[in-house]
Formats: C-alpha cells, structure tokens, sequence
C-alpha cells in the first residue's frame, strides 16, 4: 500500500530524526518487512517508512499513552482536546496535576494522552522535560496559535496504527531487543552521550540515561549483530560512542538542534549514524 503523507510526528520531541530523513533514508535497508523502534520518542523514522508490523517502545510511559489512545480513540481524544484552552492558568493546572500522584492516578489513560500533547504544544520551546521526581516542568510558552489540534494528522495516525500489526511497549529496552527475531530491522535512536559535561538533556524520562546504560546498549548491539540482525543506531559524535561501536560502520552527519533552552547554542552539531552492515 502507497504510504500516507499524512502520517507524520504528533509530537514535538527532543532529539527528533524528521529533520536528518534524507540523511537517514538511503542507509536504510532496501527491504523492511518487520521494524523494531525500542527508543520511538517522536517517531519520525517510523512514520516515515510505516511498516506494517512492528515492535515499538519507549520507557516513558506518557508517550506510549498518546500512541495507543491515538489508535484506540482518536475521535475521543481531538473532542477532549478542542475543549482545552491556550491560556497560562490552565496550562499550569494541568502541568501540576503530576505533583499529586493519588491526583494523576485518578485521570483515565485518554485524559492522560491529552495531556502530553496539550502540554508538549503550548509549553516553551516544546521542551518535553521532567525533573528527578518525574513531574513536567516546562513553563507556559505564550504562544498565540499553537497547532494544539492537528486533526488531520491525529486521523491519519490512528488509521496507520489499526491497519499495521504494532506492539507498543513501555519497558526497558534491553527486553525490547532479547525479543527481536531475525529478519527484523532495529533502528535505535536512545538520548545521546552529551558532547560535554554541561550540555546533558536527559530528561525525557525519570532517571535520565547514563554512561553504563550506554555501554549496555553496546553490548545488546553486538548481540543483534551475533543474531544476523541489522541495526542503525544515531548518537552524538563524541570519542565516547566512536570507541564504544568502533567495529561497526560510523557515519558522521550534521544535525540542526532545534530544541534548546538558549538560542545561541541551537545550530549545526555532528551527529553519528552507526550500523552493522554496508
């Protein structure tokens, strides 16, 4: 089946592949019958190819709420959602109910999905972030219009994902990658090795993702690779990640940061495209 323009991120993600496609896409193998995404985070490269079986997953669980509330409800969801208004007091009654836990616990997965793209749309600079204890804390962003209701694309999302045999998942990714069965491709897009010792953003979950799970995520790679099972993996370009997957093909492309707190340091950084075949 011819593939839907109109399946496209939802979200606004840090870290998001949309923007290094034409990069990504002719390294790609030429034939994908069966995808892994264990780090989906906004989801470029899997709308963007839209296979029809796939195993997707990302350890926040928030994220993998939109997903399957996306494919379960979506009429539901837009109809929660055009009745959310862009202003400051509402935008932070709803980024606070997480500070209750018994108060977060009391919302219905929908309320929840409609939450995360509420927020990730009106919060400044879509800067999905969350502190130590796991509570949202982007402040307002005081836009005038924001797209907080992308219909079109919420339609042609959930229709992706009830034609397509998908798994979602919020586990840790080692679990993810101990199930993939050969013939599967792997496309591994974790939060990068920061480039330097102030520059680390690791707050798309609670906990961050540090060095020894890095360093994990290499060893589950040469294990795909054991298996004969192709992979590419994006991470920045630091001496750390060249040394970690030196025995494999590293590619260094140029990526724009879009997403940072101070303007001056968004702009062009070196990224690595790394994979286990030619």
């Amino acid at each position: 089946m011819p593939k839907n323009k109109l399946v496209s991120p939802v979200l606004k993600w840090v870290g998001g592949k949309r923007q290094l496609l034409p990069l990504i896409k002719p390294m790609l193998p030429k034939r994908i019958t069966s995808y892994c995404e264990p780090f989906v985070g906004g989801g470029a490269v899997l709308f963007e190819l839209q296979p029809k079986k796939a195993i997707i997953n990302d350890i926040n669980n928030d994220l993998i709420l939109v997903y399957t509330a996306i494919r379960d409800n979506v009429e539901a969801l837009i109809e929660l959602l055009e009745t959310y208004p862009n202003e400051e007091g509402f935008y932070y009654e709803l980024r606070n109910i997480d500070r209750d836990q018994a108060g977060y616990d009391k919302l219905n997965a929908l309320e929840k999905a409609a939450r995360v793209i509420f927020l990730n749309k009106t919060c400044y600079n879509g800067l999905y972030r969350v502190n130590n204890a796991g509570e949202f804390n982007s402040p307002f962003g005081k836009y005038k219009n924001p797209n907080i209701v992308n219909a079109p694309v919420l339609r042609a999302v959930s229709v992706y994902f009830n034609s397509s045999d998908i798994t979602f998942s919020s586990i840790d990714f080692t679990v993810v990658l101990e199930q993939v069965r050969k013939g599967t491709f792997v496309y591994l897009d974790p939060p990068y090795d920061p480039v330097s010792d102030t520059s680390s953003f690791t707050g798309y979950s609670r906990g961050g993702f540090s060095r020894e799970q890095q360093i994990q995520l290499r060893e589950c790679c040469d294990k795909l690779n054991a298996r004969g099972i192709k992979f590419m993996l994006s991470n920045s370009a630091t001496d750390f990640i060249r040394e970690q997957y030196a025995n494999y093909h590293i590619t260094t492309v140029q990526a724009k940061r879009a997403i940072n707190s101070v303007a001056s340091k968004r702009g062009d950084v070196d990224e690595v495209i790394i994979t286990n075949y030619e």
